[in-house]
């Protein structure tokens, strides 16, 4: 590339860089490009031929499919920072997003400056939610995990896991199946707010 050549194209690149977006909706996305169109080099979809790897990757998603989208785009294009977008907060999903890997949320009830800043800090290595969202993420984190909401039956599980049987064992002593034992870890973990069976056994063990 000669000097002129790269004076250019240092001169057309825009402060965020390029920002790719992954949104089925065409209305959100129209109102993300014209968000971001002052501050960004923005393209839906596929890379256009000779543009810059993205910067940035806002992607809408859900509950669902967040773990699985944000790992394929981190997979991909890992040196891009990894923004969740959905309709309204939601804590759970952001708790998903930020666990998968995700530099950020991002919700449809921002205000368009708010988004253009959140795109800033995550293009400089930073995490960004939104403030309402973040305040209830700290209280959560904080909050003493409460081993009186768990049922008979979880507590039963738990003294298992506790024990060292794996889910097939638990079921056969139980009666239960593998799924079910399955169902009760996981309602357990979200009750204790613990991530696997490692952490809610350390947890009951020390109640």
């Amino acid at each position: 590339m000669t000097a002129a050549a790269r004076h250019t194209r240092c001169k057309a690149m825009k402060p965020l860089g390029v920002v790719r977006i992954e949104c089925s909706y065409p209305v959100l996305a129209l109102a993300l490009r014209e968000i971001l169109k002052d501050e960004a080099h923005v393209y839906e979809g596929r890379k256009p031929r000779g543009a810059e790897d993205p910067a940035s990757v806002i992607t809408y998603s859900n509950r669902r499919d967040v773990d699985s989208v944000v790992r394929r785009i981190r997979t991909f294009i890992p040196e891009a920072a990894v923004l969740v977008f959905a309709s309204h907060p939601d804590t759970q999903l952001v708790r998903n997003a930020l666990r998968a890997g995700a530099s950020g949320f991002l919700h449809a009830g921002m205000r368009p400056e708010q988004i253009v800043r959140a795109v800033r800090l995550v293009s400089e290595g930073k995490k960004t939610v939104p403030k309402e969202l973040l305040d209830v993420l700290v209280a959560e984190e904080g909050a003493e995990p409460d081993l009186a909401a768990l049922t008979p039956r979880q507590r039963e599980i738990l003294e298992l896991v506790v024990e060292g049987l794996s889910n097939v064992e638990i079921g056969k002593r139980l009666f239960l199946t593998e799924s079910t034992v399955k169902q009760h870890l996981h309602a357990a973990y979200k009750l204790l707010n613990v991530q696997n069976r490692t952490q809610a056994a350390k947890l009951f063990r020390e109640a």
